[in-house]
């Protein structure tokens, strides 16, 4: 495979890099993001207005359909900031539920809900179940046609910001075949929705029991693009988590590096010693990588094959190098690092769980393996 290191950004890039780097640098200061950790909602809903009027919701989605009309090149830029401040919202997953959309929806489909979304309205992909399996097609949910409406039982897990969304989209087996169906959250019966504990306080996942669920037969997906679909939603997914982790590897170095250059040990800043200079200088060659491997991955969204590599390699390096520089933050703080108040841990604590949502480096590293040598 050639030029593989291709690389690049556009005017619409680098616009939208300054504007969000300054609105979530002041929207989500840290004291912020560890209030929200003990609200209910778990974002400030003023905030998400905001971004709704920013038109970040509608970059990538079609003109037509109200959107902006750009690519999930032009959302990297948003994600990265927002992972560097820890800014929680349901942004990703709103972007990844309209990207199936897009994917795999009837043109009715698309013209119901990608308008909403493009307005502001929230949305969420219900993929994963108990079995852990980061491959989307092992699932055991099931739907059930019968004459014009569809069935649904099972359970679905990880089903981030589930509470806040106005559509869900669930993957069910039907006949056998691995289909979508769009739920609208206001027609889930009482108690379907049940909060998870997840290591990353910062985010809502919830558990949906789909039992008694019933949708319309135009509710589904095409059936005939389902794995078009899949392909499009791991994609989408492995850009915009690349792209939070990268962002979220910035800001741990950063934290540390200020912690290193001011704390003394011996009458010595202790970032002086070399057993602490070396790795952190290790550390940010490793996040440089992944910002390269990021906005490669960017320049070639949308190029057969080439992209799914670009976009593969960015998601195993920089969830590599966020979780070592996270990792290490909390070492070289001593024992407050292993305390509560340490902001090292929230980034932690963020690598562990979007691993668990992409599969983590050695998952990607594998699949990079067999797009390059089978």
């Amino acid at each position: 495979m050639d030029n593989l290191g291709t690389i690049g950004t556009t005017e619409e890039q680098i616009e939208l890099m300054d504007v969000a780097t300054n609105f979530c640098r002041d929207k989500s200061p840290v004291d912020k993001v560890r209030a929200l950790i003990d609200d209910d909602l778990g974002y400030d809903p003023d905030v998400w207005r905001e971004i709704g009027e920013l038109g970040w919701l509608a970059i990538a989605i079609p003109e037509a359909h109200d959107g902006v009309g750009l690519s999930m090149a032009e959302v990297v830029p948003i994600a990265e900031q927002m992972g560097r401040n820890l800014m929680s919202t349901p942004f990703g997953s709103t972007t990844l539920a309209a990207q199936a959309l897009l994917a795999g929806g009837s043109e009715a489909q698309q013209a119901a809900w990608l308008p909403k979304i493009a307005a502001g309205a929230a949305a969420t992909l219900a993929l994963r179940e108990d079995n852990g399996d980061w491959d989307l097609s092992n699932i055991e949910a099931t739907g059930t046609v019968s004459g014009n409406s569809v069935s649904l039982s099972g359970k679905k897990q990880l089903v981030l910001w589930a509470d806040s969304a106005d559509l869900i989209i669930a993957s069910v087996k039907i006949d056998g075949a691995v289909g979508f169906a769009l739920i609208e959250r206001s027609g889930l019966p009482e108690g379907a929705l049940r909060r998870e504990t997840v290591i990353d306080e910062t985010a809502r996942s919830y558990e949906v029991n789909l039992d008694g669920v019933t949708v319309s037969a135009d509710a589904l997906f095409d059936a005939s693009r389902t794995r078009e679909t899949l392909e499009k939603i791991e994609l989408a997914a492995g850009l915009i988590h690349a792209a939070e982790m990268t962002g979220g590897a910035q800001s741990v170095i950063d934290y540390t590096l200020e912690y290193l250059k001011t704390r003394k040990q011996f009458g010595k800043i202790i970032g002086s010693y070399q057993a602490l200079k070396h790795p952190t200088v290790n550390n940010y060659v490793e996040y440089e990588k992944a910002r390269t491997h990021l906005y490669s991955a960017a320049h070639s969204w949308g190029e057969q094959g080439r992209g799914e590599v670009a976009v593969r390699m960015a998601a195993a390096q920089s969830h590599a190098s966020y979780s070592t520089a996270a990792d290490r933050a909390i070492q070289f703080h001593g024992g407050f690092g292993f305390t509560h108040d340490c902001d090292a841990q929230l980034h932690r604590r963020k690598a562990i769980l979007s691993g668990a949502l992409i599969g983590d480096a050695a998952y990607q590293r594998s699949k990079l393996a067999n797009l390059l040598f089978d």
